[in-house]
């Protein structure tokens, strides 16, 4: 049986995380942990709303701390509602250290990583890519979906591959990670330069892996600037497509799946994203 963490903001709790996480963790068969990121040092009121006349309102302080508390408490109880809906199996992890910290720790143990694309883990709303997902992803230890906020089923799978093996190592870890999603619509997307053919990188070796995990899926291969190409492919597609891309490290990537590809990705579309490390 994997194992699937769901990272929860316990006072922005995310919806979408959470059905997309339940979604996987029952199509799989997998146990999902619901990793509160409950971090001592994130509040949701603003150190000015403490002010009173001789300094810091201890009342008040104790107030705004009771409210998070029960914030808290209710995004737990939603959590355990819909996985006992789903029928499936959960457990709670409390983290009340440094977030970023913890869910990394916690990703070394972890078959797959579900978070929202805006997670900030601070009352400050910041565009895609936040600072707290681009740290998450240059250290974490497990491949990650990254999903956005608003939660919609997969109907097609689009695999990014360029022949380096951190392209092809991803397609491997989402196909044994999550199986039951190989029988959706796939297509393989390549870019090569103006002067290369339109064939796939290592064309027979690379199809001869996918017909063994992927036998009913279907070949782009553009030319053109990979990154420019790419993003004009994709933003017709709409938000029932996840999208599977290589190594976000830089120094362990391909010459397109470096952190700026991964990154204009989630600022320029609204599209699921399976991230995966080949260290």
């Amino acid at each position: 049986m994997k194992k699937i963490i769901a990272a929860i903001d316990g006072l922005k709790y995310s919806d979408s995380t959470v059905k997309h996480a339940i979604g996987l963790a029952r199509q799989s068969n997998a146990h999902l942990v619901g990793l509160m990121l409950d971090d001592f040092t994130y509040h949701s009121y603003k150190i000015f709303e403490l002010a009173g006349d001789e300094g810091i309102d201890e009342l008040k302080h104790r107030r705004l701390e009771k409210r998070d508390q029960e914030t808290r408490k209710r995004s737990v109880i939603e959590f355990e509602i819909l996985c006992k809906k789903a029928g499936i199996n959960y457990s709670i992890h409390y983290d009340r250290n440094i977030a970023l910290q913890e869910l990394l720790h916690e990703s070394v143990y972890a078959d797959l990583l579900v978070i929202d694309s805006r997670e900030t883990l601070t009352h400050y709303e910041e565009k895609a890519p936040t600072r707290f997902i681009r740290n998450l992803l240059s250290e974490v230890q497990c491949p990650v979906l990254i999903v956005p906020h608003a939660f919609e089923n997969y109907e097609k799978i689009i695999l990014l591959y360029d022949g380096e093996p951190s392209s092809v190592f991803a397609i491997k870890s989402f196909s044994y990670i999550l199986p039951a999603l190989k029988y959706l619509d796939t297509e393989v997307i390549s870019v090569n330069s103006d002067k290369q053919s339109l064939h796939l990188p290592d064309n027979t070796l690379m199809k001869e892996f996918m017909k063994r995990h992927y036998p009913e899926a279907t070949y782009t291969v553009l030319q053109g600037n990979s990154e420019e190409e790419i993003i004009k492919k994709l933003r017709n597609e709409d938000a029932q497509t996840l999208v599977v891309l290589g190594a976000y490290r830089r120094g362990m990537v391909s010459r397109w799946f470096r952190p700026s590809m991964a990154d204009v990705l989630m600022e320029s579309l609204n599209l699921s994203l399976f991230i995966a490390h080949n260290k």
